[in-house]
Order: structure tokens, then C-alpha cells, then sequence
């Protein structure tokens, strides 16, 4: 397994789904869950110390093990739960399953980070995240959207900017995250070394990235240029 020990680097600290019927859906199951938080011990924010907690501890288990598991389906969620990785990104389910693939994530003691953007049945407006928030306990999201980032980071959730490198457009919107102070910024693809570099350096904000990784050398590579762990959806990648 990789660890902070063979490797080098810098330590540190889409497509809208929306319309009104789901927006309707999100309204009412937000609603739903608000006026039963008292009997299921929901809280709907949490405070600045915790939000703190919560940063140290995905830090602390990037820094242990570098290697994000991906999943997009049920078959990646039994792999990801017995494999030897600390955090786990979701990028598939909708509203009526998300809370439980998250409950299944955080019961084998991983921290639950949600692609918000590919949830099926939310809308690309902050509401999203409150639901996210309050009816799955999810430690986090990741999005491309700044609002839900803004939203995130109200709501003292793990707040990470994804960001897809296709030209120098896409490379401005990165450097944009200086202004956003996301947890971090997630670069892909991930074979840039370079790009990652130049990201870590000009924003200051902890760099992740993946996609088309499915080497050592390349897990080595994007490492060694600052990256502070690699997502990936290969069960292979997370035994690095």
C-alpha cells in the first residue's frame, strides 16, 4: 500500500438533472426529513469544530493511504468495502438509495464522499445538498458546481471542486478555487503531471485527481507532483 512513507509529495493541510418535477421531489423529501430530524437524531448543521474534525480526518486518512476508491455501481460498493482504502467516493444511485449506500460506506468506518452532480433525481440548485446533508449524513460532496461548493461549506460538509483540464478556460476555473477555498480541488484527467504542479502551487488548495490512472508509476507520478491522493474506480489501483 502506498503511504506517506514511499512517496513524494506536498502534504496539506455537467449535466444538470434538475426540472420541476425533481425539484418538487427534493423539496418534499427535505421537508420530509427536516420535520422528522427529532425522531432520528438528525441535526442540520454541525459546528465549526466539527467541520474541522472532519477535514483533519479525511487529511489524516489521505495522508495514510493516498488511494480514493471510485465506485458507480453496487459491484464497486462490495469491492470498496472490503478493500484496504479510508475514503470512497459514490458516483452513481438517486434519491430514493443514496442514503443507504452512504450508511454502508460510513458503517465499515470509511468516510462517504458524494459526486452530487450524478445523483439521479437532484437538481443542480444548493437544496440538493441540504438533502444530501441531512437524509444521508454524508461526510461530503464532491461538484463542479461553485453554488453547491458554497452550499456545502455552509452546511460544515468536506467541500471538493471538481474540475475537468480540457484547455485553458478549464485552467482559469481552477485557478478560480482561490476565491472558493474548497477542501480541494479535483483534477482530471489525471495524467498531468504538470497541470497538477501548477495547480497545488498557484491556487494552495490540496489537489486531488483521476481518471485514466491505472498504473503504479502513474499513481507515482501524479503523487510526486503534489497531488495529495488519487481516485479511481479500478478495485486493481486501490491495492497499490
Amino acid at each position: 500500500m502506498l503511504t506517506s512513507e514511499n512517496h513524494k509529495r506536498i502534504p496539506a493541510r455537467s449535466v444538470e438533472h434538475g426540472d420541476k418535477r425533481t425539484n418538487r421531489a427534493v423539496c418534499f423529501a427535505c421537508s420530509f426529513s427536516f420535520s422528522q430530524k427529532s425522531d432520528i437524531g438528525y441535526e442540520t448543521g454541525f459546528p465549526e469544530e466539527r467541520r474541522i474534525r472532519l477535514e483533519q480526518r479525511l487529511y489524516e486518512a489521505l495522508q495514510s493511504n493516498p488511494i480514493i476508491a471510485a465506485v458507480r455501481d453496487d459491484e464497486g460498493l462490495e469491492a470498496c468495502l472490503q478493500a484496504d482504502v479510508q475514503t470512497v467516493f459514490v458516483l452513481y444511485g438517486d434519491i430514493c438509495g443514496i442514503a443507504g449506500i452512504v450508511r454502508r460506506i460510513k458503517d465499515a468506518g470509511k468516510i462517504a464522499i458524494v459526486h452530487a452532480d450524478l445523483i439521479t433525481g437532484l437538481a443542480a440548485k444548493e437544496i440538493s445538498v441540504d438533502f444530501l446533508h441531512s437524509t444521508t449524513l454524508a461526510d461530503g460532496i464532491i461538484s463542479t458546481r461553485t453554488n453547491m461548493i458554497q452550499r456545502a461549506k455552509e452546511l460544515q460538509m468536506i467541500a471538493i471542486l471538481r474540475v475537468f483540464l480540457i484547455d485553458s478556460m478549464a485552467f482559469d476555473a481552477a485557478l478560480g478555487a482561490r476565491n472558493l477555498k474548497p477542501d480541494a480541488i479535483d483534477i482530471l484527467p489525471g495524467l498531468m503531471p504538470s497541470m497538477i504542479r501548477k495547480v497545488r502551487q498557484m491556487t494552495g488548495i490540496p489537489v486531488l485527481t483521476g481518471g485514466l490512472i491505472t498504473e503504479k508509476r502513474e499513481v507515482m507520478q501524479a503523487l510526486e507532483a503534489g497531488a495529495l491522493a488519487i481516485s479511481s474506480t479500478a478495485p486493481d489501483v486501490w491495492q497499490m
